[in-house]
């Protein structure tokens, strides 16, 4: 039952209530001398008693009709503010037009919204303290590993090639051409290890630490998308817009994007990848969609580390994340994340 319907109701009672209530004191002040007589006054060819019951039940239904809609407005209006608060935006509110009730609703649901946006900015300036200590001890641990690791494999495997491409090529000069397919085969040998020297090189040339090191999180995307693009086969898209954001929020954008093109590389077989980094109305959006099979979000959820530690990145900035995902269709992933001033106003 509707709130609407229950004012209607209950305004009828009560209409029915005061019209039983004043017949009857009608007929005990001025009595009559038989019930008959209450359908032989009439009013407009009407008897009088079914008049008076008909407008008072009248009265009732249009009173209730009235507060009902009334009621149901205020509580639409509150509604739109509950749904501009939950989205992250501040509810626009002209306290001039609204009821005293509406009014007091009005001043807590901007209290809320102040203290959301005191909490959102607190976890913001936590991430970015975080992000900013851990980031000089992790790049150092990571530089000496990348470094540890550069110098093994060039002292090792690269050196082993080294020789045995020169041995090959020695091979290959000094051997006589007696057996033509044993000749072309070592040729091929030869060309497999120079190619995989050059793999190799290549291999020293990317030991580096994936982050935002001295970039922002726009070049970052950038750098990551076009070294992704030369690698794979899939096409991809980016449109990145710049703005300033403070590290914390950059450090966690970037992980939640690693982490969407990983699974998106690992399991989607999606033939485009599309990437959205935009600011509207004092929002980051990120959005990241592919074209693959898709998955089902209500299992991914219960199993998915990844999915669950992106939703915990997401909220460490005071951010939300909403992914839709249809099978064989693709799967689309949205990031938002209010920008704060100092005041922690929009």
């Amino acid at each position: 039952m509707t709130a609407l319907q229950r004012q209607i109701i209950w305004s009828s009672t009560l209409s029915f209530m005061v019209f039983v209530f004043l017949t009857g004191a009608y007929m005990f002040v001025f009595p009559l001398s038989s019930w008959a007589d209450l359908w032989k006054l009439q009013l407009m060819d009407i008897p009088f008693i079914i008049l008076t019951l008909s407008v008072s039940m009248a009265i009732g239904i249009i009173t209730g009709i009235v507060s009902g809609v009334y009621g149901r407005r205020q509580m639409n209006n509150i509604d739109s503010w509950l749904y501009e608060l939950e989205q992250g935006r501040k509810p626009e509110v002209t306290e001039d037009s609204l009821s005293p009730d509406l009014q007091g609703i009005s001043r807590r649901i901007a209290k809320i919204q102040t203290q959301i946006a005191e909490k959102a900015m607190h976890s913001q300036r936590l991430a970015t303290e975080k992000a900013e200590e851990q980031e000089t001890r992790i790049q150092e641990i990571i530089s000496q590993e990348r470094n540890r690791l550069a110098r093994e494999l060039h002292d090792s495997v690269s050196q082993q090639l080294f020789g045995a491409s020169m041995l090959m090529s020695a091979i290959n000069e000094t051997r006589e051409e007696s057996n033509g397919r044993e000749t072309k085969q070592l040729k091929m040998v030869e060309e497999m290890i120079h190619q995989s020297q050059l793999e190799m090189r290549a291999l020293l040339l990317h030991l580096r630490p994936v982050g935002l090191t001295g970039k922002t999180l726009q070049e970052g995307i950038e750098e990551l998308l076009q070294e992704l693009s030369q690698k794979v086969t899939m096409e991809i898209k980016w449109k990145v817009e710049t703005f300033p954001m403070d590290k914390g929020v950059e450090d966690h954008l970037f992980r939640i994007l690693q982490e969407s093109v990983s699974n998106t590389l690992r399991h989607s077989k999606a033939l485009s990848l599309d990437v959205l980094l935009i600011k509207r109305d004092q929002q980051v959006i990120m959005r990241i969609v592919d074209d693959g099979l898709g998955f089902d979000t209500n299992e991914a959820k219960a199993g998915s580390y990844g999915l669950q530690n992106m939703h915990e990145r997401a909220g460490e900035i005071g951010g939300t994340m909403k992914i839709v995902s249809v099978q064989n269709k693709g799967t689309r992933l949205e990031v938002k994340v209010p920008i704060l001033d100092k005041a922690g106003e929009e």
